[in-house]
């Protein structure tokens, strides 16, 4: 009977001892930690690249101007507008553009740009674009005559010559006279000037006519002017003077043939 007791005791105790222990749970493991990964070496932003400068199209410089239609239109049909914006693309000594208004094309003689042959009208074209970047106020230090490039600066090919003198700059073809009204357009690589007359090039359009020089006065000669010398009657007689000549003649034969018939009756008589 104490025997049956103390197993109960046993079994009551062991009951105790396991829902302790179930309700208690499992003690967790302590976590690892888990080792950090390094972090990466901060590098420094590379430096965003600077947007490549956009090429300035001369058409639009001059379309913005709103008063160049046909300068704008020779450009394009002899190809220059294309040569130069691919001149100012690759840099170089820039280009500088002198404009005319649609008033200069205007003031040309009738029929002017259409007697030039396609070639020609390159030229002319040419004649208004130079290969370097001319700022408003280093016109003053150009060397003269400045080419162009239409081709050989000499005496009667394309020949330009500029004068400044504060900010008025004057343009001498040879030809014309032209003036800078003002400055459309100016970078490093692009300067674009209006100006108020057509470049006209000697080699295209001959020189300027000069004016026509005043009549020279008679050489004077020395000494008197001699008299003018009246005919004189011998070298022709008038009718009135001819029978006057005629009438002593007359007499005279007249007179002789009387004489000689009185002879004859004086010697009849003897």
């Amino acid at each position: 009977m104490q025997a049956m007791r103390r197993l109960v005791r046993v079994l009551v105790v062991l009951g105790v001892v396991a829902a302790t222990a179930s309700a208690q749970g499992p003690t967790a493991a302590p976590a690892t930690p888990t080792p950090a990964t390094p972090a990466a070496p901060v590098t420094p932003a590379a430096a965003a690249p600077k947007a490549a400068t956009t090429s300035s199209n001369i058409t639009g410089v001059l379309a913005k101007g709103g008063q160049f239609n046909t300068f704008i239109r020779l450009l394009k049909s002899t190809g220059v507008a294309s040569q130069i914006d691919n001149q100012v693309s690759n840099g170089g000594n820039g280009i500088t553009v002198f404009a005319p208004t649609d008033n200069a094309f205007q003031s040309l003689p009738s029929g002017t740009l259409n007697s030039l042959s396609d070639q020609d009208k390159n030229a002319l074209v040419q004649y208004h674009v130079v290969s370097t970047a001319i700022p408003m106020s280093q016109f003053d230090t150009v060397s003269n005559p400045l080419r162009t490039q239409a081709g050989s600066a000499s005496p009667g090919e394309y020949p330009l010559n500029v004068t400044s003198e504060g900010q008025q700059v004057n343009i001498t073809t040879g030809v014309v006279n032209a003036t800078v009204a003002n400055s459309l357009y100016s970078e490093d690589s692009l300067v674009v000037y209006q100006i108020d007359k057509v470049l006209l090039p000697e080699k295209l359009f001959g020189t300027a006519e000069a004016p026509a020089p005043a009549p020279l006065a008679p050489a004077k000669k020395k000494g008197k002017t001699p008299a003018t010398v009246a005919d004189s009657p011998e070298a022709e007689a008038s009718p009135d003077a001819t029978t006057a000549s005629l009438a002593p003649a007359r007499l005279t034969t007249g007179g002789g043939l009387a004489a000689a018939l009185a002879l004859a009756g004086v010697w009849w008589g003897l």
